[in-house]
């Protein structure tokens, strides 16, 4: 008998959407195994992957269901790098971190590749992303990243600044200029997320959905608790970034829940390729950015609109429409035939929090907005860490976690405070 009701997606373009799949029950009494790992987005199902691949036995205990929080509601967009670029960690923790993280900056995308390649996900994948600049200003802001990524071995972006050049890839009078980066891309993240967990389970993983964990033991094996079962485990995994709630709360007192809206215009057939003929996905380099692209069934999926402290906005389409419109005057009279929002979590570093609870208690966090592959990156360094390879996990887990100022009560308005801040000068092109 389970305790709690079946929880299900969220009501977005991608559930509505999505491959099919089987609800998996939720676990009853007792199983033992090598890997335990708490969450089934894209850290835990990359982790977990990696580690059956590699033999090891893995369950995953999903408080509701695959892809639940954030990584089956994003924005669908493969971005390199992480939510502060090199040239900052450099400047922050030095030469040797950097270079070190540079290495490894563009590992993600290629995980997820290779997983749609291996095991045949269905999930639209496209090649090609575009980074915008909003005013001349912003423009020195591309310079900086194209020289900074082709210095860490990143070929073929091509700088766009004039008009008509510009209008044949993104077809917006917003924009200055653009950047493009052929190896970005886009996909459904729902069903990245659903393939990625029918691999696991090809490989001998067992995902438990509806099952959340509500302890878990320390000790040589730790146990971790459901509400009708329990893991005795070699290891845990915790991935639950911004949906973490009361399991740990040292966890969840270094990071704040921070909500991001999309919406999913109506079909716009060839008006659809006419807004973005390259049919690559775009975001801007505001600090407050939007980020846009068009789905298979040719829908303008655009977000954006941060809501610190990650309160569901009652209506998403009147934050989100503004902007698209202001985008494309075009879209003016469309339909919005969905509208979400989901969590991601900030830190306040904007880096990763990455470590362990215990000598067999892993986690992994913040990823700050930054997360398509960052997760799939981290769960492939999770892999290594737990078979004893622990140099490339020890870079991120050497970063330091800063607690919010003021705690959990005031995290949200100094946050907000300072978002505002940065938000007069996207709005005065800074």
């Amino acid at each position: 008998m389970t305790s709690t009701a079946t929880i299900a997606h969220a009501p977005s373009y991608y559930a509505a959407s999505a491959n099919a799949s089987s609800l998996r029950n939720a676990l009853e009494g007792s199983v033992e195994t090598d890997i335990c790992i708490i969450g089934a987005g894209y850290t835990g199902l990359s982790a977990g992957l990696h580690l059956a691949e590699a033999g090891f036995k893995v369950v995953v205990l999903e408080q509701a269901r695959v892809g639940w929080g954030a990584s089956g509601r994003n924005g669908g967009q493969i971005v390199h790098s992480f939510s502060r670029d090199i040239d900052v960690i450099e400047a922050s923790h030095g030469s040797n971190v950097a270079a070190a993280m540079a290495r490894m900056m563009f590992e993600g995308a290629a995980i997820i590749r290779e997983r749609v390649a291996r095991y045949n996900i269905q999930c639209d994948l496209k090649d090609g992303g575009v980074y915008a600049a909003t005013s001349r200003r912003k423009v020195s802001g591309l310079e900086e990243q194209k020289k900074l990524w082709e210095k860490w071995g990143h070929p073929g972006l091509q700088l766009i600044t004039d008009k008509s050049a510009l209008h044949k890839v993104v077809n917006s009078d917003r924009y200055e200029a653009i950047l493009v980066d052929k190896t970005g891309g886009h996909f459904h993240p729902l069903n990245l997320c659903l393939g990625e967990a029918a691999a696991l389970e090809q490989c001998g993983g067992t995902i438990y959905e509806n099952c959340a964990a509500l302890r878990i033991e320390r000790g040589a094996k730790a146990i971790v608790h459901t509400a009708n079962g329990r893991v005795t485990t070699k290891f845990v995994i915790v991935a639950c970034n911004a949906y973490i709630g009361d399991l740990e709360p040292k966890l969840a007192a270094m990071s704040m829940p921070c909500g991001t809206q999309v919406v999913a215009t109506e079909p716009l057939g060839v008006l659809g390729d006419t807004l973005i003929p390259s049919d690559f996905c775009v975001e801007d380099n505001n600090f407050l950015l939007d980020y846009f692209r068009l789905s298979q069934d040719k829908r303008m999926i655009y977000g954006g609109g941060v809501i610190y402290g990650a309160r569901d906005p009652q209506h998403v389409e009147s934050i989100i429409r503004p902007s698209m419109v202001k985008t494309f005057p075009q879209l003016s009279g469309a339909k919005i035939d969905f509208g979400w929002t989901g969590n991601f979590l900030l830190t306040l570093s904007r880096l990763p929090e990455v470590g362990r609870l215990s000598d067999n208690i892993f986690y992994s966090q913040g990823c700050s907005g930054h997360g398509i592959t960052f997760t799939h990156l981290i769960g492939r360094l999770l892999a290594e860490v737990i078979q004893g390879q622990a140099e490339r996990f020890s870079v991120f887990e050497a970063l330091p976690h800063y607690p919010f100022p003021g705690g959990r009560l005031f995290r949200v308005p100094f946050t907000a405070l300072g978002a505002l801040w940065y938000d007069i000068r996207d709005r005065l092109g800074v």
